[in-house]
């Protein structure tokens, strides 16, 4: 194995990708997202995987309406990204997530961004998210309601066939 095989991610199928359906977030790349070089700006990549996200905890049960009501919220702690193949405005893209571990108060989970209009994976993002008391501004355990559901998408992701393509420093 060369020094860029190691670099790279794993090659995941297309097919194993889809299968992750329902898509977080389904959109068309406005020609504003374009930059010098004629493909989307790597700016709109976080801006993307950031709308992507609150679909993703909204299936969670943590809803505007729920943070509300509790004065929590969830907050970044880290973030990864693989820019694989190039996106450029007008292209399609999906955005499909996998939860990969999580802790009492952490969740690890991936994001794959799919071209749809070419067909491939163009980039992946991964995520350490904890959730927060924003009374106390501390991370917090995640209620059990939203615990178990943490835990039953980790649980289905363990069972694909296909390991989930980390880069490997960080842990939920």
């Amino acid at each position: 194995m060369n020094e860029n095989d190691r670099m790279k991610p794993p090659k995941i199928s297309l097919e194993k990708i889809l299968a992750l359906e329902p898509a977080c977030l389904r959109m068309t790349v406005p020609e504003a997202y374009r930059d010098e070089n004629g493909h989307m700006n790597v700016r709109w990549y976080a801006a993307i995987f950031d709308e992507a996200g609150d679909t993703f905890h909204e299936r969670l049960g943590l809803t505007p309406e729920f943070h509300n009501a509790h004065g929590t919220g969830t907050m970044d702690l880290e973030n990864h990204f693989n820019y694989l193949h190039e996106v450029r405005a007008g292209d399609h893209l999906a955005i499909f997530s996998r939860l990969v571990a999580h802790s009492a108060k952490r969740m690890q989970y991936l994001m794959f961004m799919v071209d749809e209009t070419r067909g491939s994976l163009s980039a992946i993002f991964e995520c350490i998210n904890a959730f927060a008391d924003l009374k106390l501004r501390k991370s917090t355990p995640f209620p059990p309601e939203i615990a178990t559901k943490i835990q039953a998408g980790v649980a289905a992701s363990a069972a694909l066939d296909w390991p989930p393509p980390v880069c490997g420093v960080m842990r939920a």
